[in-house]
């Protein structure tokens, strides 16, 4: 489990279903990272890379394979304080990046809606690339995350370009009541 707050971001590349980050991490082969929000099983570490197998599901489900950037967060310790909001590293699939305005001290991210739309809304919660953020605004077949200078300097949300694929992931807490509903209908 993860809490969406990214601790840094390394550059890497997918080849031949490994993805390799371009940097040496103090973490151990069989640890668990959230890379992107994608939760990743270390299969090897260097003196100068990490590496993770990335299955074909993954490949297909979220931007592994088309990053260049990747944001970095490792797994909640029992004990540790909790900050930003439950987090499962479980993609749920790909949003567009449709730009940004810099308003003030704050940055207004536009994304396209995913097929969940019932799980987007106004100050909910939604993962983007592994990062915990407050929906803002909603529209028929977009929505708008707010974002503070810091968490744009220290994510790759500075490096999208629109038309950009995003991994997201919704709200666990929604899931679970999205199914009680259905099933109490």
């Amino acid at each position: 489990m993860f809490t969406g707050i990214v601790k840094k971001v390394v550059r890497g590349k997918v080849y031949n279903g490994t993805l390799m980050l371009e940097e040496a991490l103090d973490v151990s082969e069989g640890e668990s990272l959230a890379v992107n929000g994608v939760c990743l099983t270390v299969s090897k570490v260097t003196e100068r890379a990490v590496f993770f197998d990335v299955g074909e599901e993954t490949l297909r489900r979220s931007n592994l394979g088309r990053s260049r950037f990747f944001n970095i967060e490792r797994s909640l310790k029992v004990g540790e304080r909790f900050h930003g909001h439950i987090v499962l590293g479980h993609v749920d699939g790909t949003v567009r990046f449709l730009g940004y305005e810099h308003r003030g001290n704050s940055y207004f991210f536009n994304f396209s809606m995913p097929v969940e739309k019932w799980a987007v809304a106004v100050k909910g919660s939604i993962a983007l690339n592994g990062i915990s953020l407050t929906v803002a605004g909603i529209s028929l077949d977009s929505f708008c995350v707010q974002v503070i200078p810091y968490t744009y300097e220290h994510t790759n949300l500075k490096y999208l370009q629109a038309g950009d694929p995003v991994n997201y992931e919704i709200d666990v807490f929604a899931r679970y009541v999205r199914e009680v509903l259905r099933w109490k209908s």
